[in-house]
């Protein structure tokens, strides 16, 4: 059955607020109505598109008025690409949206206790912060309206809003500095003027499918194409090909991915050229970045959130701390120094090695380092072997803790704990659990994506009396 139109226009309606998922507030007859795209203080006619019972979704039809904050977007892609949603808004906004963002997960919806929250952590940068992008190849582009619909062309760049197989062709990207922009484009231009085939993401057929570009502050780059099926003589001449345009190509693999799906971690990527990683420096220490590994997509904010997360631990040389959902160790390893042993967890292999090769490197020798199931590993048994922990620091996925580990953290009864959440609805969640036995002492929002809704919370807490 088609979806019913709805068509109701709602005209000189004045937005009020930011409200969650990067859209923006209004009311009409005492009705809430969500607007995409609207910044506070505009003036504007918005199309409805959705309406419930208690409240409706629109577009905006016209801008009347733009609000005295509006600012232009920056970026050409904007409003069709589904990042960067909060470009007209002052970074000043941004930042206290996303502190009421944690406001009201925490309290209005979560019943929490907590003091006063801090103001969101700003980003050092604001552009061209992300060290990792993938972008996906299409043999039939996202079209604009403007252009005719029956055009079939190739585009390389980000799938569109809630369609699998839809993938809008960037030109330029502002997220990852260069050469990012300028390997993609050459990849595109390439892959045309060779006949290689752009991936059919509907019908799963092609032969290039998606690339991987990872960078460093220090300039090193990762990069890595995935096909969806061999052809060596068309594969060699696309990587030799950039080997000799891009000589910054620290690291070079590809991937033969015959999957229906783009993910990468069941896959086995082949080093082609250079080195078989890349490395990020953080306060004398070096970190190993391999083509699977976890690290926090915006490294010089990673600083900032990891200083947080050691200055909410309050170490003072004697503790046991349990690092959860470690990653590549890198928390464990950045408190390391304020602590008497370290024991980090982590659910896959790859990072483990990378953890405990980092640690190798950077002369670190109490920091262990386990792989497994954190509901699995993380369990009485351990906790006799190893010690209690006097400190946990989580740094859980967006889903959270599975209500077995909050179970077994409640059972260790460290002194203190230290929450990372990139969702704070799920951490809030998980808080609900563990404030059974535990007072919340602190919540630091963190920005580390610019110019879109998502926040990085760290929470204390200290075990209660």
């Amino acid at each position: 059955m088609s979806r019913k139109r709805i068509d109701l226009l709602l005209e000189n309606v004045t937005i009020e607020s930011v409200a969650a998922e990067g859209k923006a507030l209004a009311h009409v007859d005492g009705m809430v109505v969500f607007v995409d795209f609207a910044v506070p203080g505009d003036v504007v006619d918005i199309q409805v598109y959705k309406k419930k019972k208690n409240y409706m979704e629109g577009f905006i039809k016209r801008l009347v008025k733009p609000s005295e904050h509006r600012l232009e977007p920056f970026c050409e892609h904007f409003g069709v690409c589904g990042g960067c949603r909060w470009q007209p808004l002052p970074y000043e906004m941004q930042l206290e949206a996303k502190r009421q963002q944690v406001q009201d997960q925490l309290v209005r919806i979560g019943h929490l206790e907590v003091p006063e929250i801090r103001p969101t952590l700003p980003s050092l940068d604001t552009r061209y912060y992300r060290n990792k992008l993938e972008f996906s190849a299409s043999n039939k582009r996202w079209l604009l309206k403007t252009e005719p619909q029956d055009l079939v062309e190739p585009g390389l760049g980000f799938h569109v809003g809630k369609f699998f197989d839809k993938v809008l062709d960037i030109r330029e990207c502002h997220l990852q500095a260069h050469p990012s922009n300028a390997i993609r484009l050459f990849i595109k231009q390439f892959c045309l003027e060779n006949a290689l085939e752009f991936y059919n993401i509907r019908e799963n057929h092609g032969f290039f499918r998606n690339v991987f570009i990872r960078t460093t502050d220090s300039g090193q780059v990762m990069l890595i194409v995935c096909f969806a099926r061999e052809d060596e003589k068309a594969r060699k001449s696309l990587l030799d090909a950039l080997v000799a345009a891009f000589p910054q190509i620290t690291s070079l693999y590809y991937i033969v991915n015959e999957k229906l799906n783009d993910s990468i971690g069941d896959q086995s990527p082949v080093l082609y050229a250079g080195q078989d990683a890349i490395y990020e420096e953080m306060e004398g220490l070096s970190f190993k970045i391999g083509p699977k590994s976890f690290y926090q997509t915006n490294s010089r904010q990673a600083y900032r959130l990891y200083s947080v997360a050691r200055e909410f631990a309050a170490l003072t040389g004697s503790e046991v701390v349990y690092d959860l959902y470690t990653g590549t160790g890198t928390i464990a390893q950045f408190v390391s120094r304020k602590a008497a042993r370290v024991f980090g967890i982590e659910y896959v292999p790859e990072a483990i090695e990378d953890a405990r090769d980092n640690a190798r490197r950077n002369g670190i020798s109490n920091c262990e380092f386990f792989a497994g199931d954190m509901k699995d590993v993380l369990n009485e048994s351990f906790i006799r072997e190893h010690g209690r922990p006097d400190v946990i620091i989580l740094d859980p996925p967006r889903a959270g803790i599975h209500p077995d580990v909050a179970q077994v953290i409640l059972k260790a009864a460290p002194q203190r704990m230290v929450y990372v959440s990139c969702n704070p609805a799920s951490q809030a969640r998980d808080l609900a659990i563990l404030c059974r036995d535990y007072t919340i002492t602190a919540v630091q929002p963190v920005d580390m994506f610019p110019h879109t809704m998502h926040v990085e919370n760290v929470v204390a807490l200290k075990r209660k009396d």
